[in-house]
């Protein structure tokens, strides 16, 4: 028999709430834990893969001097720093697809729906097409340009967003995306038109997304920017769990609505242009992790989030290794592995959802 007095009754309910607190706990602690894990497995591994064969023991071996340490020299100058960018990108694209999919609530956007990468790639653009005269700084200034152009798309579409009186529209946020990605597209066409052909095949290798990092320096460049950005996404996860059901719905839970989809966009737009910065516009990330992620644990934000931080940088990581040895020693930029990929898989959703 259930209890018939109102302190039964609470009590029987703050069982059941404290249960369900502690079952999304421990899913927490399990699908943080597998991601990291999944991550690290990736970063380790996809070193070890080449036209080179090299031993893991024998790079990590402290006790061989690093100037005949070979194995050491290919896994941590010639392999790893490619493989942590593909981790970060991969993890921030990922990351940034489940907050725009949850802001604009449709399930085929994608980070680069809004001109954040086009935005980017005019930047890089500008600099390998018309800084030919600084030719030997040119690729040390493309991700810094890169970020820029990342940064003047968001702030223009952010103010016309914002520039109504009645709060953030996300109705004007995605036409004003998709006419300034189409603008900045044609201007990259233009540019080029009008280059020389050794700067036609270096902007095309970048626009097709290129991973080849030689140093951590561009690692470490956008590495705060990256933090700042998945601190947000981790925070803002309870409230985007509201507003992908509902403007009204969040509204009515205490959420100020304008606030969190001021700090989503921003704070998604950092990542997708530090991401693009490091690599280029890689494609499809954004759209295929996320659903991945949804169909293993769930819509919940708070557990989708962290998972597709880990899940997207392992699948990128995965997309670029696939990209440098299946037709070594040439190699595939890692945009076209992810397109073959997510070409497909973007018809299947747009079917499903149909």
């Amino acid at each position: 028999m259930p209890p018939t007095n109102g302190e039964g009754v609470v009590s029987a309910r703050d069982r059941i709430a404290h249960s369900t607190i502690q079952g999304i706990r421990a899913r927490l602690v399990t699908v943080c834990l597998g991601s990291v894990a999944l991550a690290l497995g990736a970063i380790v591994l996809a070193p070890l893969a080449g036209s080179t064969s090299i031993s893991l023991a024998h790079a990590f071996d402290l006790t061989r001097p690093w100037a005949s340490n070979v194995d050491a020299q290919i896994f941590f100058v010639a392999r790893l720093p490619r493989v942590l960018a593909a981790a970060l990108v991969g993890s921030a694209l990922a990351a940034s697809g489940v907050v725009f999919q949850a802001l604009l609530r449709n399930p085929l956007a994608t980070p680069f729906t809004l001109g954040i990468s086009s935005g980017a790639a005019l930047g890089a653009m500008l600099v390998l097409t018309i800084g030919g005269a600084f030719a030997a700084t040119t690729w040390a200034a493309v991700p810094a340009a890169s970020f820029a152009g990342a940064l003047a798309a968001v702030s223009i579409v952010y103010a016309l967003a914002a520039a109504r009186q009645r709060g953030f529209s996300t109705s004007v946020l995605l036409l004003a995306g998709v006419t300034l990605n189409s603008f900045f597209s044609a201007l990259i066409l233009m540019l080029q038109y009008f280059a020389d052909m050794a700067s036609v095949m270096q902007t095309l290798r970048w626009l097709l997304g290129d991973l080849d990092v030689a140093s951590y320096t561009p690692i470490v460049v956008a590495l705060p920017m990256l933090l700042v950005a998945i601190t947000a996404f981790l925070v803002l996860a309870p409230r985007l769990n509201l507003l992908s059901v509902s403007i009204d719905a969040a509204a009515m839970r205490g959420v100020d609505v304008v606030s969190t989809q001021r700090i989503s966009f921003l704070s998604a737009s950092l990542a997708t242009g530090a991401a693009v910065s490091i690599g280029g516009p890689i494609g499809f990330v954004g759209i295929i992790v996320p659903h991945l992620v949804r169909l293993i644990v769930g819509p919940d934000h708070r557990l989708a989030l962290p998972a597709s931080l880990g899940f997207g940088a392992a699948f990128l990581v995965a997309c670029d290794l696939v990209g440098r040895t299946v037709i070594a020693p040439l190699e595939l930029p890692v945009g076209i592995v992810t397109a073959v990929i997510g070409g497909p898989f973007f018809l299947w959703l747009l079917v499903k959802n149909a």
